[in-house]
């Protein structure tokens, strides 16, 4: 039997009367990288939050592991915010001594050597830092705990295409194969040589979902093409 690694099932989300996720349900199996694409206010940001436990108060069910999104889920997930959470007061050093305070999963020696595979120094303060920079850092922090679910939100925005797959390059040297790695991303050209599973969101619903390769075969083009077609209907 597969022990799923997400399931949802008949997610609504409500801010006001404006439903971010309207009805959506999907199951993942573990070991695999999925992409989460869909454009500005489709529901990324808004469903990832839910999985990584930090965003309530939605209707339909969801389960981590078989966990509800809580304590026993946190444990497990590690998230990465579209926007860097890092206090700009750190430097990479002293972050990766925080992270081992606050999770019992990190690697410190992950950590230090994304680090430097990313050429970042140790001893200077982020807010002396690029946006790429401290994009690579927070990447490097997230990708060293020994989660079973990684969740990264926009990633690889807001920086150069030489970054972006230096970023991408990172995350793949931290994962773990048979852990499960959730990209949201509206770049799909960046991600689709490394991605297993697609899903295509659009007004906080999935307009379409599958294994890349049978995507790839049932529509005859390749990911980024079917996305500009599915979002042109």
């Amino acid at each position: 039997m597969t022990t799923h690694a997400i399931e949802v099932a008949h997610l609504t989300k409500k801010y006001g009367q404006w439903p971010a996720l309207n009805d959506i349900s999907f199951a993942i199996e573990p070991g695999q990288i999925v992409g989460l694409m869909g454009d500005n206010g489709s529901g990324k940001t808004t469903l990832l939050k839910i999985l990584a436990g930090i965003l309530s108060g939605y209707e339909g069910n969801v389960a981590i592991h078989g966990h509800a999104p809580g304590p026993q889920s946190k444990a497990i997930t590690s998230y990465l915010p579209d926007e860097s959470a890092l206090p700009t007061s750190l430097t990479a050093d002293e972050a990766i001594r925080m992270y081992a305070d606050f999770f019992d999963d990190f690697d410190r020696a992950q950590a230090s050597e994304m680090i430097d595979f990313f050429e970042l120094p140790h001893n200077k303060r982020f807010r002396e830092m690029s946006k790429g920079m401290r994009e690579k850092a927070q990447v490097a922090l997230t990708m060293s705990r020994r989660a079973k679910v990684h969740l990264l939100d926009e990633p690889i925005s807001g920086v150069d295409p030489a970054a972006r797959d230096i970023i991408m390059r990172g995350v793949l040297t931290g994962f773990d194969p048979d852990a499960l790695m959730i990209l949201s991303t509206h770049l799909i050209r960046d991600i689709e040589p490394i991605i297993e599973y697609a899903i295509f969101m659009r007004q906080g619903k999935i307009l379409l979902a599958g294994h890349v390769d049978d995507l790839r075969e049932e529509h005859g083009t390749d990911l980024d093409t079917l996305f500009r077609k599915v979002y042109a209907r």
